[in-house]
């Protein structure tokens, strides 16, 4: 995945974390206003209730306006220009509060004109499913001088009350803010792997680079030094001659692709498309092969249809991809190299007689550094890149790429010209 994907990822998932917050944050104050609403509906419907009642009791006349004052977001005030009966109100309050189930606790004063104070009432938990009186710490009430008989209603714990009949709409915040916290933590950890990824690939490609002058030093030495007469006349060095060269050119061959999926990587490898002959192509490197083999008695045949199968693609990197599954087919024979490649107009398969893929390695094998394992046993070289190669050449070219295998019966790879 590139950078620029990357961020646009981030951006993108930034603007929706904002979306979700302010749209939760949305609903929770409209909650929260509904549910205060409401409260102070039912409490104002409660206490004029009440005041109905004492007055009917003291055979008095309410005043005319102004009968309930909500003087704070839990304080309300109560004028009925009439004397009041603490026992009497309070048996009043917690029946009406009981019928529109305010089942928020409350705290009331009544107003003595003669000494000018509060008279503390009492502290009513009706919340807990009884009207009990409780001891809990008592705040102050407040007095108003402009009224005369009146009697205060305090809700203390009004903001846990409504929290309380907001439970869904916490639990959708608090679900959010886990969604939120995931994603912010996997977005950390993406970048993380990204810059891990970032310093592997540029370790790679200056590692390979710095191997492509030593390795080409050490082919031309032996080139040079396979020339000489007396070496020439010298079976044994011979011998160590064609190993080293031999064994520089495999090295430059893992080398040039390791450049070559570090270009797939960044993205920045342009395919040369043109058009190819590819019974032609299969021809030559099957021919080469073929000699490559014979001192083991190997076999490769390679069945073909009369026409030419022409494909568009880039010659050098289709090279390398059938160099590549033609290897793999000679590496993982078994005693005796058996290999079938068979070309048709929309299909190329090669198929050998090997050791064969396990089922639950089938699904693997084309991702980077895999290698079916093989337990203390290594007796095939490789970085396991030859097939990630394969693949993503593959799909660059929009062809695709089917395996079949069955151990100790061999393996048959399928190219299709899509």
């Amino acid at each position: 995945m590139s950078n620029k994907t990357i961020r646009r990822l981030l951006v993108l998932g930034a603007f929706a974390i904002l979306g979700i917050v302010f749209i939760q944050a949305y609903y929770m104050i409209n909650t929260w206003n509904l549910r205060d609403q409401g409260f102070d509906s039912s409490v104002r419907i409660a206490l004029r209730k009440t005041a109905e009642q004492l007055a009917t009791f003291n055979n008095a006349r309410l005043p005319k306006q102004n009968i309930i004052q909500r003087r704070s977001s839990n304080t309300y005030v109560v004028n009925i220009n009439d004397e009041i009966d603490a026992r009497i109100l309070e048996d009043y309050l917690i029946q009406n509060f009981e019928k529109r189930s305010l089942e928020a606790d409350f705290e009331y004063g009544i107003y003595d004109c003669a000494s000018n104070n509060m008279l503390y009432g009492d502290y009513c938990d009706i919340g807990s499913g009884s009207a009990a009186r409780d001891t809990k710490v008592r705040g102050e009430l407040p007095t108003f001088n402009e009224l005369e008989y009146y009697f205060v209603v305090r809700f203390p714990s009004r903001a846990g009350y409504l929290l309380s009949n907001m439970r869904q709409a916490v639990i959708f915040s608090l679900i959010a803010l886990l969604a939120i916290s995931f994603f912010i933590y996997a977005s950390f950890i993406i970048l993380r792997q990204r810059r891990l990824s970032e310093m592997q690939r540029d370790f790679i490609n200056n590692m390979t680079h710095e191997f492509k002058t030593p390795i080409s030093s050490i082919k031309l030495a032996a080139n040079t030094i396979g020339k000489d007469d007396s070496v020439k006349d010298d079976r044994r060095l011979q011998k160590y001659v064609h190993l080293i060269d031999e064994q520089s050119t495999r090295l430059n061959q893992q080398v040039e692709k390791l450049l070559n999926i570090a270009a797939l990587e960044r993205r920045n490898l342009d395919l040369q498309m043109e058009r190819i002959n590819l019974s032609d192509l299969l021809s030559d490197i099957v021919e080469d092969l073929e000699l490559r083999i014979k001192d083991e008695e190997g076999t490769i045949e390679f069945s073909r249809i009369l026409e030419p199968v022409w494909v568009e693609a880039d010659k050098m990197h289709l090279t390398n991809v059938l160099y590549s599954l033609l290897d793999n087919a000679i590496k993982y024979s078994k005693e005796e190299i058996s290999i079938t490649v068979s070309l048709l107009e929309d299909r190329l398969t090669i198929s050998d007689k090997g050791l064969g893929i396990e089922r639950q390695h089938l699904s693997m094998i084309f991702k980077k550094f895999y290698r079916v394992p093989t337990g203390n046993v290594h007796d095939v070289k490789g970085f396991g890149l030859g097939l990630y190669y394969v693949k993503t050449i593959i799909h660059k070219l929009n062809w695709s790429i089917s395996v079949d295998s069955e151990m100790n019966e061999g393996t048959s790879i399928t190219i299709f010209f899509n």
